[in-house]
């Protein structure tokens, strides 16, 4: 036997010939391309002007991304690092989410279309393409029914969780070379193949280090725990092949690390790089349980209003009662003659109580029982970066493969032959029940899956860049080397509107803040750049709707901030605040000059 077919009990590669693709797996694939384009239907009604009303700084931050990745290869310029944003600093992009290894490949269709068709071309090709390669590894390496690998393929790909994270953070559901990883790990033990499993496993882990390294961590800790759960059911088997798998292993981590050694170097150790997240924030954002119960709210059995009882959680788990009950009961059924559900039931224990944080949660409220995260220090490198939450991805994994395996069960049984010789009226008996049987697995399963069929994500408009930006007048006010100062000076709460004027241009101009992570004085991460006092007031402005009483010290530090940024102009457009926000530069400032459609203030000769 195969010894992938061993390790997850799948169909053995050496026994049957490669299968070529059949028109099951054309409709497949052409479903979750559907259901993709379903998922971002209300960004296509207005491309250019929408953005998730959930995470709105997020999709805008990963427009901004994409304008990098063409920026980057248009100038052959180092993608790691961005001086385009943050001026005069600049953003290690190593150390934030920069999904380079799809916003550079990418670069030229960018370019074509724009970031912001970009976004959500790549949002529904992302989602349908995890689907995809999980349908492909269940159909070719776990189930032998197409439609047991389409339904585990479909909950993969588009799974509550996943869908949740694809309002505004498309590095979430950018999953589609996960599968992939996983299957070359259990093919490291194959004789006289762990030089080519190996090499291609490091290809694989070098290449998503650069679309979500955080994935890619909570891919190794499931491995992790499915080789030690394997070795405890298998110890024999497991210790006679554990030569082979280590070898390939390391040479996979060798490969792995010879390509990602300098930018991995760089995200730690370059400019802007910091060390762990000021006040560990992500560290107490454990899940909820009565949270994988419930109906998540972009589904279309989801209720927004469900959010004010147990918060604005990431819903990784929302998994509906009736798919846990499924859940519970197809595991009590196989895991006596399946491996795999075994293996499934080790990955759903662990990860679903490791997700539960510091302190247990129910309901919304804390309980004041340690969770168990509480045992582990907020400090500990890798750690300090995780969400507790995040685990039960894994968890959803471990769902999708079990559903296609409750499917495949049920479709196994239905083709299983009635021994014989038996009294005709037992074998009509035995025929029935097996048909019911039939139906009622597969009304199960469906019903369980049909509340959780996502809807279109929510969308909201955003205000367009004023003509003074998109049509190149800013051009003569900004020469080489200083930047142009968009009002509101963005930030992770305000100016989300003028962050997209960098994206929308291609990055031609530098801007000062922005929306990232870059470290403090201390050399912690923190969201955006510490506001200097002009940003400050700006921010309060808008805040208090009010002008306040400006001092000469005011004016003096305007100008000692726009000298820091290199400022050479400063750009005010349409806003809800600008009135008050044109009062307030033309107190710091002076009188402004009315260009286009903006606000503008010279300040080539003072800086």
């Amino acid at each position: 036997m195969n010894p992938v077919s061993e390790t997850v009990e799948t169909r053995s590669t050496t026994t049957r010939p490669r299968r070529r693709p059949t028109r099951a797996d054309v409709l497949a694939i052409g479903a979750y391309v559907l259901l993709g384009v379903v998922v971002c239907l209300n960004y296509w009604a207005d491309v250019n002007n929408r953005v998730s009303s959930h995470l709105p700084t997020d999709h805008s931050w990963f427009e901004w991304l994409f304008a990098h990745g063409a920026y980057s290869v248009q100038h052959l310029e180092n993608p790691l690092f961005t001086a385009r944003q943050n001026a005069p600093d600049g953003v290690n992009m190593m150390a934030n989410t920069s999904l380079l290894g799809v916003t550079l490949p990418l670069a030229p269709l960018t370019m074509l279309f724009g970031p912001q068709v970009m976004y959500a071309l790549y949002l529904g090709g992302a989602l349908a393409a995890t689907a995809g390669t999980s349908y492909w590894m269940l159909s070719r390496h776990l189930v032998r029914s197409r439609a047991a690998a389409f339904v585990g393929g479909a909950f993969l790909g588009f799974a509550p969780g996943i869908v949740h994270h694809a309002n505004g953070q498309p590095n979430f559901v950018s999953n589609f070379l996960l599968p992939l990883i996983v299957v070359r790990v259990f093919r490291l033990v194959e004789p006289g193949r762990w030089r080519r499993n190996g090499l291609v496993l490091g290809l694989l882990v070098a290449y998503q280090i650069f679309i979500n390294e955080e994935m890619l961590l909570l891919t190794a800790l499931a491995c992790l725990v499915v080789v030690i759960a394997y070795a405890a059911m298998r110890p024999r088997v497991a210790w006679a092949r554990a030569g082979t798998f280590a070898a390939g292993l390391g040479l996979g981590g060798a490969v792995a690390l010879l390509l990602t050694a300098y930018p991995i170097w760089f995200q730690f150790n370059g400019p802007q790089s910091y060390r762990g997240l000021q006040g560990g924030v992500f560290h107490s954002w454990g899940e909820d349980i009565v949270a994988f119960v419930t109906f998540p709210r972009d589904t279309i059995a989801g209720d927004e209003a469900v959010e004010a009882t147990i918060g604005m959680t990431e819903q990784n788990t929302w998994f509906g009662w009736p798919l846990v009950l499924l859940s519970v009961v197809a595991l009590v059924l196989l895991v006596r003659r399946s491996l795999v559900a075994r293996i499934l039931a080790v990955l759903v224990v662990v990860f679903s109580v490791a997700a539960l944080g510091p302190e247990i949660r129910f309901n919304g409220e804390l309980t004041g029982i340690a969770g168990p995260w509480s045992y582990i220090p907020a400090d500990l490198p890798l750690v300090e970066m995780m969400m507790p939450t995040r685990l039960t991805l894994v968890t959803t994994a471990a769902l999708g493969v079990l559903l296609a395996l409750a499917w495949d069960a049920v479709a196994r049984s239905h083709r299983s032959p009635v021994p014989a010789p038996r009294a005709p009226q037992s074998v009509a008996t035995d025929r029935r029940r097996l048909r019911w049987q039939h139906v009622v697995g597969y009304t199960a399963i469906t019903l369980a899956l049909l509340p959780l069929l996502p809807r279109p994500l929510p969308a909201e408009p955003i205000d367009a860049p004023p003509t003074f930006i998109t049509s190149g007048a800013w051009r003569p006010y900004v020469p080489d080397g200083r930047t142009l100062v968009p009002v509101p000076i963005p930030s992770n709460v305000h100016g989300l509107s003028t962050l997209r004027w960098s994206a929308l241009t291609g990055h031609e101009f530098p801007i000062p803040a922005g929306y990232f992570i870059g470290p403090n004085e201390d050399g912690e991460g923190v969201f955006g750049a510490p506001n200097r006092p002009t940003s400050t007031l700006i921010y309060q402005t808008m805040d208090a709707g009010a002008l306040p009483e400006i001092s000469d010290e005011n004016r003096r530090q305007a100008v000692a901030d726009l000298r820091f940024w290199r400022a050479s102009v400063v750009v005010l457009g349409a806003h809800p605040r600008e009135p008050v926000l044109r009062e307030l530069l033309t107190a710091l400032l002076g009188a402004p000059q009315r260009v286009d459609d903006v606000w503008l203030w010279d300040v080539r000769d003072r800086v």
